[in-house]
């Protein structure tokens, strides 16, 4: 299992972070994935990564002490989970996304656990950038 995590500090209450993580399709696109389709729970993203494409589907799902989590139900990973986490700070916020993984095919995968991590503390940091920006 791998895992990356991110934490930031914003210069906002929880609720106002709380309303840009509802803003799916935009915070998605701000990990770069050029193709977000939302119908209810479920999100369907996509991006080119290289020569490869990668292509997840994930569910919205409830969690205690998230303000919000999904994990893959269809894509290139064994297991995928992402939670943001929230902890009020004075007037400001600390912020922690953290996506657990398992990867699909051990040893067989064109896909390497380190490599998968950098690539995600990327999407994740620009989640964070885009999150920083819109309740600045």
């Amino acid at each position: 299992m791998g895992s990356a995590t991110v934490t930031r500090t914003v210069e906002a209450p929880p609720d106002a972070v709380r309303d840009v993580l509802g803003e799916l399709e935009p915070f998605m696109r701000a990990s770069g994935f050029d193709e977000v389709d939302i119908d209810g729970d479920r999100i369907e993203i996509s991006k080119a990564l290289g020569l490869l494409r990668i292509s997840l589907t994930l569910r919205v799902y409830e969690e205690d002490d998230t303000a919000l989590a999904y994990e893959q139900t269809d894509g290139i990973f064994e297991s995928m989970v992402t939670t943001y986490e929230l902890s009020e700070q004075d007037s400001h916020t600390a912020v922690t996304a953290r996506t657990e993984f398992a990867l699909d095919a051990p040893g067989g995968s064109i896909l390497d656990g380190t490599i998968v991590r950098r690539q995600r503390r990327k999407e994740l940091e620009a989640q964070l950038d885009f999150l920083e920006r819109r309740v600045s």
